[in-house]
């Protein structure tokens, strides 16, 4: 039970919110300790581990490339093309988001979105140009919460889209337990099959959420006669 001490230094470390990369390397150093291998034996482990997940670190050439993208204007041109469209509203645009999402998670697509490839510099951008197009410029409350919704448009969207596709890892996960465990004859396209109705409340559910979020601006943002209130931050300013 001595080796369990690793989970302890994990649980520990996020609780005083210590840097997460220096929480699981300690965290992994103690066990494999505590776990009777030897120094060599953990260093080895640890690059088995680096050289068997070597797509983790793709994140050190889209990052860059995200960057430059842009400092050269990426989130100007997004609400520039927003703009175009009158009658797409916030809401209106993350629910078609959130739909695009969970049929390209459903299709086995999940690197065409993310957070920071995607919802960053497009979607967040996009969704804060069509709520600007209607109030004008938005307090930064309102711009926080549309960015939360745009994250959230991305993470239900996948989560509830990937179970739609027969080789994700969660799918052969449980069909190799069921099948290993209780003897039976388990095949991906059922799971996948009774996870499209999930998936279908998820959209309805959720979509619903990002519908009233155009009224939830409407009440921040728009004053009965149609002007803007002013918040506090902004009276301060003038």
């Amino acid at each position: 039970m001595i080796v369990l001490i690793g989970v302890l230094v994990v649980i520990v470390g996020f609780a005083t919110k210590r840097n997460p990369l220096l929480v699981v390397g300690v965290a992994g150093i103690a066990t494999g300790l505590l776990g009777g291998l030897s120094p060599r034996e953990v260093l080895a482990a640890f690059g088995e581990g680096f050289a068997s997940s070597r797509a983790v670190t793709i994140f050190a050439i889209t990052l860059p490339v995200i960057g430059l993208l842009e400092r050269y204007g990426l989130q100007e041109q997004a609400r520039t093309v927003i703009s175009r469209f009158a009658k797409l509203t916030t809401g209106r645009f993350l629910t078609l988001y959130l739909g695009l999402r969970q049929l390209t998670a459903a299709l086995g697509l999940n690197s065409l979105g993310g957070p920071a490839q995607t919802v960053r510099p497009l979607v967040a951008p996009m969704a804060e140009g069509a709520a600007e197009k209607r109030y004008g410029p938005l307090p930064e409350r309102a711009r926080e919460k549309v960015r939360s919704y745009s994250s959230s448009a991305d993470t239900v969207g996948l989560f509830f889209g990937e179970d739609c596709f027969l080789a994700v890892g969660s799918i052969l996960l449980i069909t190799g337990f069921v099948n290993t465990t209780y003897d039976q004859q388990l095949e991906p396209l059922q799971l996948a099959l009774w996870a499209i109705p999930t998936a279908l409340c998820a959209f309805l559910i959720h979509g619903a959420r990002m519908l009233r979020l155009d009224r939830s601006l409407a009440r921040e943002l728009a004053a009965p006669g149609g002007d803007r209130v002013r918040t506090a931050a902004e009276e301060a300013t003038k």
